[in-house]
């Protein structure tokens, strides 16, 4: 009788050991609005991703080329979902379990620190940009105070979404921005006079603008792309898979519908900003270098209203990569000292929150920007120059150890020499080293002239 009664125990115990087991991480969902209430961190990284110069960007090839190249720009940012996918996939399958960071350094030891240094400074120069964005944008929207009150406001704002570290806070606070910007956006493309019919032909028929040939508009495909291969951006999504809760194979399938949604809406975003330029700004001969001019330019032909719906959207889109980057580029960073640093990681249990560097680089990342806001403030330029020649340092170093690392069985085991990942990180790679010839190429350009 006893021994039936042990047996019954030892059967409960590992019924509840291979519960737990199946209950690792991030519930796994079996239903439509499971998924969807599974999104997160692909709505949070791409938020991260687009900034005002996004919008000015596609605003800006709408105003040259009208419908056509819409192409070019999907395309790009569907080569940045593969690639990123591919990056996921790495996490959630190795069979180390390693973080895409602490797999660097099983190239070099010193590897994550050279890339958590790198996150730092791509992070302070996307936060000073954001932080200045963002101001502008609430001082155009209200006319009230100047810019340097509301960059006060957005440092409030974002230390209280993330002062207590919580992603679920980002999260939630991301997903409504998205609601946000994506009814502005849409909703100043429809104002704009949106013809769906021509944007489909400019999205799937691959037109070539008549002012350009087709080794041109390559090359602009190329542009497009930029720097997709090397930008650290792209390591962000990982950390926030983990504090999703993405960590098993079995994420696999909500993480790459998470991406994939996320990278669908950025597409959407994108391209309305781009059927403003095409609408408002092509017929004209309009062209804008800032957003100002495009919220003077909708000022005058949409009135208030579509002033109002582009600079709480600039606002939005300026806000969110400045929340993000304060959050991701810290994580990221402090994976990368950890993955080098196995004492430090130690001596504060891994928790980064605890190492006395973590208020310092805090304090540059959200506080410290204000200061590129203050009127005839000096060395921004230089400060773009200085980040674009790090840039180059960085652009080879991350898609190429990526190339190394997804074909190194000792690392990625028997999935290791995949074709299709060796070929879309292998392609990236050549064209984060195009995008190295071409900053190189504009930094020796600028210091001659």
């Amino acid at each position: 009788m006893s021994g039936k009664t042990n047996m019954n125990q030892e059967t409960t115990v590992i019924r509840k050991e291979t519960s737990i087991v199946q209950q690792e991480g991030a519930p796994i969902p079996n239903t439509f609005w499971g998924y969807v209430k599974g999104f997160g961190p692909g709505i949070v990284v791409v938020l991260t991703w687009l900034g005002a110069g996004d919008l000015v960007d596609a605003s800006v090839a709408g105003a040259n080329y009208g419908y056509t190249l819409m192409w070019a720009l999907a395309i790009a940012l569907l080569v940045r979902f593969a690639l990123v996918n591919t990056i996921a996939k790495f996490q959630l399958f190795n069979p180390h379990k390693y973080s895409i960071i602490q797999a660097y350094g099983k190239l070099h030891p010193y590897y994550p620190a050279v890339l958590g240094s790198g996150s730092i400074l791509y992070g302070y120069v996307s936060a000073a940009y954001c932080l200045s964005g963002a101001s502008y944008a609430l001082y155009h929207l209200t006319n009230l105070g100047n810019p340097i009150m509301w960059s006060v406001v957005n440092i409030l704002l974002a230390l209280l979404i993330t002062g207590r570290s919580v992603y679920k806070q980002v999260e939630f606070v991301q997903k409504i921005i998205l609601a946000v910007m994506t009814v502005c956006l849409v909703g100043v493309a429809v104002m704009a006079g949106f013809q769906p019919g021509e944007a489909l032909k400019g999205v799937f028929l691959f037109e070539l603008p008549n002012q350009k040939g087709a080794y041109d508009s390559i090359i602009i495909a190329i542009s497009l792309i930029g720097a997709v291969g090397g930008s650290i951006a792209n390591l962000l999504y990982p950390e926030w898979m983990k504090q999703k809760g993405y960590i098993t194979p079995k994420h696999r399938k909500v993480q790459r519908y998470d991406l994939l949604f996320a990278t669908i809406m950025m597409i959407i975003l994108n391209l309305s900003v781009w059927v403003v330029g095409a609408e408002i700004l092509h017929p004209r001969g309009i062209t804008v270098n800032s957003v100002d001019d495009l919220g003077n330019v909708l000022g005058q032909v949409l009135g208030r209203p579509g002033e109002i719906i582009i600079y709480l959207a600039v606002w939005a889109a300026t806000f969110s990569t400045f929340l993000g980057g304060t959050d991701g580029y810290i994580r990221l960073a402090f994976d990368g000292f950890y993955s080098s640093s196995h004492k430090r990681k130690e001596k504060y249990e891994g928790n980064y929150r605890k190492d006395p560097a973590y208020k310092y680089i805090y304090f540059l990342m959200l506080i410290l920007p204000i200061i590129w806001v203050f009127p005839n403030m000096p060395g921004f330029v230089q400060l773009t120059v200085v980040s674009n020649a790090a840039l180059v340092f960085f652009l080879p170093i991350i898609s190429i150890g990526l190339l190394i690392i997804i074909n190194k069985k000792s690392i990625y085991g028997d999935r290791a020499h995949n074709i299709v990942d060796t070929a879309i990180v292998g392609i990236l790679s050549v064209f984060a080293l195009w995008s190295v010839y071409k900053i190189v190429a504009t930094l020796i350009h600028s210091l001659i002239s």
